[in-house]
C-alpha cells in the first residue's frame, strides 16, 4: 500500500527561496509552510538595508539567511556555492524576485526605457534562468523550480505596464526550462496569484482598484491569502506534484477565468 501522506511532506528536503523582504512577502509565506512540512531551508533578502526586517524572522525558525542582489556580478553564484555548502543538496528552489524601475513601471511601456526595460527583464525573468543554470548541478535527484508571475502576463491589466511583458516572458522561459531540464526530472512551474499586498505590490499604481476589481469578478469573491499561495507552492516542490511540469498555475480565487 502505497504511504500517500509522505508524498505531500517535504520532510528531509533542501530548498532554496529567493526574495524574503519582510512577513508579508510571498516568499516568507513559502518558507515558513516549507519548514513546517520539514525541509531545510536558505532564503536570501536583498541587501544589508533590508536585513533588519527578515534577519528576526528567519532566527526566530531557525533558517538560514544570506543576502543576494542578482544584480551584483557573481551574486547568483555566490549564492548558489554557499547554499550547497549549507544544504548538501537542493530539492526545490523558489525564485520569488520582480523589480522595475519606478519611472518605467509606471509609464507607458512605450514611453519605457531600454536601460529599464533590461534591468525589469534582468531581475525578474532572466535571474531565473541563471539560477537554474547554476542549481541544476546540485540536484542529481531530480526537483522543482517554482517562480512568481501575475495575470497581467495573460491580459493588459491597468497600471501593470512594463512588468506585463516581463512577466510573459518569464511564463514563456518556465515552458522551456521544463523542456531542457525534464529528462533530469527537474519540475518547472510558475505560480500566477491574484493580487496580494506586499512590498513588491506597493509599486504598483492604483493597487487598491486592482485588488478591489479582482475580488469583486472572483468566483469565491474574496483575495487569496499567503497561506493559501505558500500551501501551492509546497505541493508542487513535494512528490505529489511529481507528474506536473511547464504550467502557469493561478491560485487567484478564480479570477483569470472571468472576462
Amino acid at each position: 500500500m502505497l504511504d500517500t501522506k509522505s508524498k505531500f511532506s517535504l520532510l528531509g528536503k533542501k530548498g532554496l527561496i529567493l526574495g524574503v523582504a519582510n512577513e508579508h512577502s510571498i516568499a516568507w509565506g513559502c518558507a515558513l509552510m516549507a519548514k513546517e512540512m520539514g525541509a531545510q531551508l536558505v532564503v536570501t533578502c536583498l541587501n544589508e538595508k533590508a536585513k533588519p526586517f527578515v534577519e528576526p524572522l528567519t532566527q526566530a525558525h531557525q533558517i538560514d539567511l544570506a543576502v543576494c542582489n542578482v544584480e551584483a556580478p557573481g551574486a547568483l553564484q555566490e549564492l548558489v556555492e554557499k547554499s550547497a555548502e549549507t544544504l548538501g543538496q537542493f530539492d526545490f528552489v523558489i525564485h520569488s524576485i520582480a523589480w522595475a524601475p519606478l519611472e518605467d513601471l509606471h509609464g507607458r511601456v512605450v514611453d519605457s526605457s531600454s536601460i529599464g526595460f533590461a534591468r525589469a527583464m534582468e531581475v525578474s525573468c532572466h535571474s531565473f534562468a541563471t539560477l537554474a543554470k547554476l542549481c541544476t548541478p546540485h540536484m542529481k535527484e531530480g526537483g522543482a523550480f517554482l517562480t512568481m508571475t501575475y495575470l497581467g502576463a495573460d491580459q493588459a491589466v491597468p497600471h501593470y505596464g512594463l512588468m506585463g511583458p516581463v512577466k510573459a516572458a518569464l511564463e514563456s522561459l518556465v515552458r522551456y526550462m521544463a523542456v531542457e531540464l525534464g529528462p533530469q526530472k527537474i519540475r518547472v512551474h510558475a505560480v500566477s496569484p491574484g493580487p496580494i499586498l506586499t512590498r513588491a505590490a506597493s509599486g504598483i499604481e492604483g493597487f487598491d482598484e486592482l485588488m478591489r476589481s479582482a475580488v469583486e469578478k472572483s468566483p469565491l469573491r474574496r483575495a487569496v491569502n499567503l497561506e493559501e499561495i505558500a500551501s501551492l507552492c509546497t505541493f508542487l516542490c513535494s512528490d505529489a506534484a511529481s507528474g506536473m511540469t511547464g504550467q502557469t498555475i493561478y491560485i487567484d480565487g478564480g479570477s483569470h477565468a472571468v472576462s
